[in-house]
């Protein structure tokens, strides 16, 4: 299975300017908080989501040609998502990402929360310069999404009586709401018709959540090494996830172990048990596979190009962390 570096290969150059422009972009005379974003970008993260920008604005551009507003959109994308990764640091209480000290315990949590605060304001400094209203409204609308999916995560913690619904929705503002907007985004910027924005959306809000959905599978299945956090720690922190609501179907006696939060020895591991000595892992890998399968049908319009190849193999890529 091809890795994301080789996904994102029709885009390579284009993610290194990237990289180039965004230090430029926020090294304006903030010395510590210049730091912090340094730190971050240095930290070498997949780049998954403007790749995805880069794709697309590829893939649907006329002359397969890249803009100067699709690039800065790429770049203010990647910005969003650093600050929220920085500012959910800060709320885990996380000591690592990606295997580098988080930007709060390099600094403290003051820096981080207003070094995400500086990257949110100077993305929707750049945002409001590319000066298209809907483009707008659309990452304006991540944003306010991410605080959202945020706060509902902290208020439904060990509550077993969530709806399914409610972890979607969560799901959706946490990771599929930056993807689908800005891949709508792009499409704004290149003058599609209204069906087609759809479809983009469409794709970016799938894969999202295939993406998330996978994340949460990895969780229970995962080793610490794979994950780069302990294994489990969402369901230790109390945020029941896909595989832990299906479990609760099947395996009532998991309610009365979250409900009093673990507190007794061994109830952590007796949730564990209980999650993966059912269906609920191979219930949530069917729900993440429906998920990449809208995804890929949504882009079947694309004309063929080698972005769109890179595209249409997306969502197998995202299932083939599982295996």
């Amino acid at each position: 299975m091809a890795t994301v570096a080789e996904l994102l290969q029709p885009v390579e150059a284009d993610l290194d300017a990237l990289l180039a422009d965004l230090r430029s972009l926020i090294g304006a005379g903030h010395p510590i908080l210049q730091a912090a974003a340094e730190h971050l970008f240095a930290a070498g993260g997949k780049r998954l989501r403007p790749g995805i920008v880069l794709l697309l604005s590829r893939a649907v551009a006329p002359d397969g040609e890249l803009g100067p507003r699709h690039r800065r959109l790429a770049e203010i994308t990647e910005m969003i998502h650093t600050a929220s990764l920085v500012h959910d640091d800060v709320v885990d209480e996380a000591a690592t990402r990606r295997g580098v000290d988080t930007v709060h315990s390099r600094f403290n949590h003051r820096v981080a929360v207003l070094a995400g605060d500086f990257l949110f304001a100077q993305a929707s400094w750049h945002l409001a310069n590319l000066d298209d209203l809907e483009v707008v409204k659309l990452l304006s609308r991540v944003i306010m999404d991410l605080a959202d999916g945020e706060v509902k995560q902290g208020l439904f913690r060990y509550d077993t009586g969530q709806s399914f619904e409610t972890y979607l929705e969560k799901s959706y503002c946490k990771t599929a709401s930056l993807i689908a907007n800005s891949a709508r985004a792009a499409g704004v910027l290149t003058g599609l018709p209204g069906a087609q924005l759809d479809d983009l959306y469409r794709f970016g809000r799938q894969l999202g959540l295939a993406f998330q959905v996978v994340d949460d599978i990895l969780d229970f299945t995962g080793s610490d090494q794979q994950l780069g956090k302990p294994a489990a720690s969402d369901l230790a922190s109390g945020y029941l996830t896909a595989p832990a609501l299906y479990a609760l179907q099947e395996r009532p006696a998991l309610a009365g172990l979250i409900e009093r939060e673990f507190c007794e020895e061994g109830d952590l591991e007796q949730a564990l048990e209980l999650v993966r000595g059912c269906e609920a892992i191979p219930r949530t890998r069917a729900l993440a596979e429906g998920f990449a399968q809208e995804a890929a049908q949504s882009l079947e319009w694309l004309v063929p190009s080698e972005p769109r190849s890179a595209l249409r193999a997306l969502p197998d890529f995202v299932l083939s962390r599982l295996y």
